[in-house]
């Protein structure tokens, strides 16, 4: 709901920021870590702290790219995760469904240290808010719950719950695909269903994974393998929905040896580490980024398919590219800074858009021209290795600030 009255009515008196982030995920606590150093008066409002750590494995996994990476440790998040629960990635094999087509990668012939890495999602949520917590520019208003936005022109009023009112130069959505930000700021988005859900399970398998990442384009989806410490991976698997279901009715034994035969034995039999999970597959692109002293981030702006594995990547590169300009701006809402900021990322954005996309809908035909072009595709581009390590450099790249450096 936005509110058009001159002020809010009915709440407290104000407290004043700079700067006022909307959810603290993982886009939105990235964010706010970005900018510790600044001179920037922050507040974060989100309706729950992170979960207490839980020993065992979570089901929700991330390769991070090494420009997320970079970016996570200058924030100080990446060295508060725990060694142990941390998996380079080396090479991947991403293999056709005609048995014969496949595209490899690997961080040797890219020539960096590797390609990626993965980290569980609770793990590396817990890490940026144990830095949050003690940073000084920043008021962590949680729980809290926005209910009324009224935007004026050197600032945005946001009434929450509560009865408390947050202004602020600029009011940045980070809080998710239903996002409450976008909404109220009367941004519009385009959404579609994959008609897909994504199921996710971790499993201890019987051959060393060697620090290699799997993928086969299936006939019935999309199934990949992320690798974890020791002879660990996580899987993930978009598939139909009436498949999915078949699958979360099966037996852990008898689950274990689908998604074994489906990854072509690559790492022999496998054990449940974690019951399987399953989500909703979509597309979600706002079409604006920004507007009216509101800046958008994260699954708030853009959700992509997994197939390609780089949403959190995408929000990531998002908080760094703005604060990249929030940083020293003396109006963050400025409309030619957020201009700046929806430039910046509108390549990635619709790089990864485009891609995503364009394969969901390649390999999801099912007639003999479309399974020629694709596995054609892939062995085209397996032979070729100047066209491999751009793809590879520019996938790394993802996650990266204003100016994307090359991985190193």
């Amino acid at each position: 709901m936005v509110v058009k009255e001159d002020s809010l009515r009915g709440y407290n008196p104000r407290v004043d920021f700079d700067l006022a982030i909307i959810g603290g995920g993982l886009a939105g606590a990235s964010l706010a870590a970005a900018l510790a150093e600044s001179r920037l008066r922050l507040a974060l409002i989100e309706r729950k702290a992170p979960a207490a750590l839980d020993p065992e494995w979570d089901s929700r996994v991330y390769a991070l790219t090494p420009a997320s990476i970079a970016f996570l440790d200058r924030i100080g998040a990446w060295r508060c995760l725990e060694a142990a629960r941390v998996t380079p990635i080396y090479a991947m094999r991403v293999f056709g469904d005609d048995g014969s087509s496949r595209l490899d990668f690997s961080a040797y012939e890219s020539g960096v240290l590797q390609l990626a890495a993965t980290v569980e999602s609770g793990r590396l949520h817990h890490a940026l808010w144990q830095g949050l917590e003690r940073q000084r520019n920043l008021s962590l208003l949680c729980p809290a719950v926005p209910s009324e936005l009224c935007r004026r022109e050197d600032r945005v009023e946001i009434g929450l719950e509560d009865g408390n009112v947050v202004t602020a130069k600029l009011a940045v959505g980070a809080d998710g695909v239903d996002s409450w930000a976008r909404r109220a700021a009367g941004i519009e988005a385009r959404a579609g269903s994959y008609a897909q859900l994504g199921i996710v399970g971790n499993f201890a398998c019987a051959r060393a994974h060697r620090h290699i990442a799997y993928q086969w384009f299936r006939r019935d989806g999309v199934l990949a393998y992320l690798p974890l410490p020791d002879r660990r991976v996580s899987m993930v698997w978009s598939t139909r929905e009436a498949h999915a279901r078949e699958l979360l009715a099966l037996t852990p034994a008898a689950l274990c040896a689908r998604v074994s035969e489906a990854g072509e034995e690559a790492l022999g039999a496998l054990e449940p580490l974690t019951p399987p999970a399953a989500f909703p597959l979509s597309c979600m692109f706002a079409d604006r980024m920004a507007q009216g002293r509101i800046a958008l981030i994260g699954d708030a702006g853009h959700v992509v398919h997994p197939l390609a594995g780089q949403g959190v990547n995408l929000g990531l590169g998002d908080a760094h590219s703005l604060a990249d300009l929030l940083r020293g701006a003396p109006d963050p809402g400025d409309r030619l800074l957020l201009r700046r900021y929806e430039r910046a990322r509108a390549e990635d954005i619709l790089a990864l858009r485009w891609v995503t996309d364009g394969l969901f809908r390649l390999f999801d035909a099912n007639h003999r021209v479309a399974a020629r072009i694709r596995n054609f595709g892939l062995n085209l581009t397996n032979s070729n290795p100047v066209i491999k390590t751009l793809l590879a450099r520019r996938a790394m790249g993802m996650g990266g600030g204003l100016h994307h450096k090359e991985p190193s």
